[in-house]
């Protein structure tokens, strides 16, 4: 299983090539998303804790003020040491208690507490160097802010109405006269509250779109891995359907191939050897009946039907692979093939090729060959031609060889695409070496292309690209035809 897993089949790699950047794509905008709602909201928590915390602000200062336009008219004329006034003052303070939490405070600047009305126990006690958990001094910096005039502080303090600690913003200002610290403060625990809740929405919010993202992903990878399957099963039927296709041309080729060289063999070699033999019996009757003189004629027959079934057989081997393809290259090969198509059919051939500075490879030898080989055998046994040209030359993208005749032509496409399989095999052997081959009609193949006949005629071009010529070796190799 492990194996399987790490050496994937090509349908797996195929999904897993359309799949992963469908995942990682996902992935990103997921991410993405995240980040921008994230960046977003906590923009859109700050401001809304800021005018939070300023509402609060402005409540407390409101307070403040109004205290202190309660209690001016006795500070105001009453003398540093006025011991009356500032007992009024005391019980006034105490006596403004605000909601379930809100009260005032007062501090001298000695930190000895004057006013607590929610909180008794401090009264009459000096808190100086008092702190809260986090360790933030609480009567100190009260005490700092009166001296200055007036300010805020923000510090834990216990809650009266639940006995545990809480935020809490307090404004403090200073009577300078009477050197005191006087002041109110407000729990901000609901603002601390509604901002964790709005987070808290913020992350369900990301959480819902993370989910969604996933959601849409996965339908996706689901009609990716579906498409996928079916464009598999569908490419594997064209595949084995291709397959059958190929093993049936290969089957049929070989029979051809078979018929052809029995062709051969039963109406030259087979004919030849008869007539030998016949020669031979001949000499034999001759000989038994004492006829010496008369066994010459019949020798000499038998002599030439032996030295062409000879030539016959050496013909025969050439057409299924010839030797000097081996020994001289592609050139000379094409030379004897097209003199020998000339001497045997009469038809006026021509040749022509220029010298390689590099040198065809073995696979685009022999593919050129028998390209050349069906093209003529097509032409003597269907174009009626009577000239052909065949031009073979290495340029700068290549090799091309070309094959032009003056015959009847090819018949529509329409009317040809279910022929023999010449020109498909043909055309197979040059896709193989990923080269092309272009059969058209020599009106239609350029100026100067035509033979000159009434008929349309035909052109077969082959083209190889540059990486089937190797480079020179040595000096003979180089200076070698094709």
């Amino acid at each position: 299983m492990i194996r399987r897993l790490f050496r994937p089949n090509y349908a797996q790699k195929l999904s897993l090539l359309a799949t992963l950047p469908l995942i990682v794509a996902g992935l990103c905008i997921a991410a993405l998303v995240a980040i921008q709602s994230r960046s977003m909201a906590e923009r859109e928590i700050q401001v809304l804790e800021r005018q939070l915390i300023e509402a609060k602000k402005a409540e407390l200062r409101n307070y403040v003020t109004q205290a202190r336009n309660g209690f001016m008219h006795i500070y105001g004329p009453a003398a540093p040491d006025d011991q009356a006034a500032k007992e009024k003052v005391t019980q006034t303070l105490s006596a403004m208690i605000y909601g379930k939490d809100g009260f005032f405070f007062v501090y001298d600047y000695d930190g000895t507490n004057l006013v607590s009305p929610r909180q008794t126990e401090f009264i009459n006690r000096n808190w100086s160097g008092l702190t809260d958990g986090n360790g933030v001094p609480i009567v100190d910096t009260f005490i700092d802010i009166a001296r200055q005039g007036a300010g805020w502080h923000s510090f834990m303090w216990e809650k009266p109405s639940t006995g545990e600690e809480a935020q809490m913003i307090a404004y403090v200002v200073g009577l300078q006269d009477w050197q005191w610290a006087v002041g109110t403060g407000v729990f901000i625990d609901d603002v601390l509250a509604s901002i964790a809740s709005s987070r808290q929405e913020v992350e369900n919010r990301v959480r819902r779109t993370f989910l969604y993202i996933g959601a849409i992903t996965l339908v996706a990878l689901i009609l990716v891995f579906a498409s996928g399957m079916l464009l598999n099963i569908r490419e594997r039927r064209l595949a084995d359907a291709k397959l059958k296709e190929l093993t049936q041309r290969v089957f049929d080729a070989q029979e051809e191939e078979r018929g052809r060289v029995a062709r051969e063999l039963h109406d030259s070699i087979s004919q030849l050897l008869v007539g030998v033999r016949y020669a031979l019996e001949t000499v034999k009757r001759r000989i038994s009946r004492g006829e010496h003189d008369a066994v010459a004629q019949p020798l000499d027959r038998g002599v030439d039907g032996l030295a062409t079934a000879i030539t016959e057989v050496r013909r025969i081997s050439r057409d299924l692979r010839p030797g000097v393809l081996d020994d001289l290259g592609l050139g000379p090969a094409l030379k004897a093939l097209t003199d020998d198509f000339a001497t045997r059919t009469g038809i006026d051939t021509e040749f022509t090729t220029v010298v390689f500075r590099n040198r065809l490879d073995q696979e685009a030898k022999i593919a050129l060959y028998r390209v050349a080989q069906e093209a003529l055998t097509n032409i003597e046994r269907h174009s009626g031609a009577t000239r052909v040209t065949m031009d073979l030359r290495g340029h700068a993208k290549g090799a091309t060889m070309r094959i032009t005749d003056n015959g009847s032509g090819l018949p529509p496409e329409q009317a040809r695409s279910g022929a023999g399989i010449g020109l498909r095999n043909m055309q197979e052997r040059m896709e193989q070496l990923d080269g092309t081959l272009r059969i058209l009609s020599s009106r239609n193949a350029g100026p100067g292309k035509t033979l000159g006949k009434s008929g349309s005629g035909t052109v077969i071009e082959a083209s190889l690209p540059l990486s089937h010529l190797l480079p020179p070796g040595d000096e003979v190799a180089a200076h070698r035809l094709p």
